[in-house]
């Protein structure tokens, strides 16, 4: 363990720490936010979100532009992963991929299955996320009762997921796109490119002006907006040495982890979690919709991503890391579960205007997430403690010897 443990890049402690603390300020905020819409404050808390500014709501500002720098800090951590991290080497990036693929097919099928033909079938891509804060928060609270690869694996299998939902959101979440505006957002992001490429520029804030023309012409395009944060991700000049500060990908994703775990997230929670709570709010939850989305979380990705390892490492396509079990992965699955600022994001683009369907879905996704966690937790904590490998135990057979031989040793 000594050695894997070592083997975590002070990037990734530096993230996974900052996910943990960023979790807990979430939990407030969405606590804050129900109790708020549920009060005698709640239509003015809730119509403050409604205020026009500069041509769109607060709601919209928070939601294309805020969440546009989220998904920014996502693209600059999957491009880390692919260059430097566990998806450099393929052999290290498939069990992640393949876990992502399965916890986002099964959950999607389950929605489907329940929700085919229907108004609510647009809520299919709602299961398919999870929410790498609360995830990686809740693994942070088993602290050393679980193995250091399994939090290596969960971060990479989130991030994947994330990639997957962004590809699901750019696809399937487009209402009316014009081509000309999303040409010319192509044509600044080629430039981008080629400042990067060509003319090695090395000025962080001319990509980000670059990027901030780029959204515009997302949102214009019809094409989500914060799309435009992830290829602004993949134009920033990236060194590929592990330990390069001077890197600009490097520097802007040490700067945004703060303000995106304590700032845009919370701000995003209080935004979108003004669910209001009626009398019949447990009669929501039994419709196929809301049914759709539970079982999706609580049951479908945990079920997808064991069940795709496993076919994966019988195939001989991938191999489990020496200190992980199969009980392991069932609860990184479990953690999985956790949708909260994925699925709520994806919940506002699937059913816009429809008040009531957002409303029961939110609903839906926080209870969810809450079994999801408290299921992952409990597993975890019974079930999830690290296993002795050969290399440690090489490890200390070689250092009881050293100490037995310098104990033989005369003084």
């Amino acid at each position: 363990m000594a050695i894997i443990e070592r083997r975590l890049s002070q990037t990734f402690k530096q993230f996974f720490d900052s996910e943990k603390s960023g979790g807990i300020l979430l939990i407030v905020c969405t606590v804050i936010s129900l109790l708020l819409a549920n009060s005698s404050l709640g239509e003015g808390y809730l119509q403050i979100w409604r205020v026009y500014v500069g041509g769109l709501s607060i709601e919209h500002w928070v939601n294309d532009a805020l969440m546009a720098i989220f998904f920014l800090l996502i693209g600059l951590e999957l491009k880390r992963e692919l260059y430097n991290g566990e998806l450099s080497e393929l052999k290290n990036a498939l069990l992640p991929i393949v876990a992502a693929v399965g916890g986002i097919c099964v959950p999607a099928l389950i929605h489907f299955s329940m929700n085919a033909g229907t108004q609510t079938q647009a809520g299919i891509g709602i299961p398919m996320a999870t929410d790498i804060a609360f995830a990686l928060g809740v693994l942070a609270l088993l602290g050393s009762r679980v193995p250091a690869s399994l939090k290596v694996f969960l971060a990479a299998l989130a991030v994947m997921d994330d990639l997957g939902a962004i590809i699901v959101i750019a696809v399937f979440y487009t209402a009316e796109m014009s081509f000309i505006y999303l040409l010319a957002a192509v044509v600044v992001f080629a430039l981008l490119a080629c400042m990067n490429r060509y003319l090695r520029v090395m000025s962080v804030w001319l990509y980000l002006l670059g990027g901030a023309v780029m959204w515009v012409f997302m949102l214009k395009s019809g094409v989500h907006a914060t799309i435009a944060g992830v290829l602004l991700a993949f134009a920033i000049p990236f060194s590929a040495k592990q330990d390069d500060e001077d890197s600009p990908s490097h520097k802007l994703e040490h700067f945004l982890h703060k303000p995106v775990a304590f700032i845009i997230l919370p701000v995003f929670a209080l935004a979108n979690t003004g669910i209001i709570i009626s009398s019949g709010w447990t009669q929501e939850l039994a419709s196929t919709n809301s049914l759709g989305i539970m079982a999706g979380l609580v049951l479908g990705k945990p079920v997808g991503i064991t069940l795709l390892c496993l076919l994966a490492v019988a195939l001989g396509i991938c191999k489990l890391p020496l200190d992980l079990r199969w009980r392991h992965v069932f609860g990184a699955g479990l953690l999985g579960g956790i949708g909260f600022t994925m699925s709520i994001f994806i919940t506002n683009l699937a059913f816009t205007g429809e008040a009531d369907v957002i409303n029961a879905s939110k609903m839906a996704i926080l209870v969810a997430s809450l079994a999801a966690g408290i299921i992952g937790f409990a597993w975890l904590k019974i079930f999830g403690k690290p296993v002795a490998t050969d290399t440690d135990m090489d490890t200390m057979d070689f250092e009881e010897s050293i100490t037995a031989t310098s104990a033989q040793l005369p003084r």
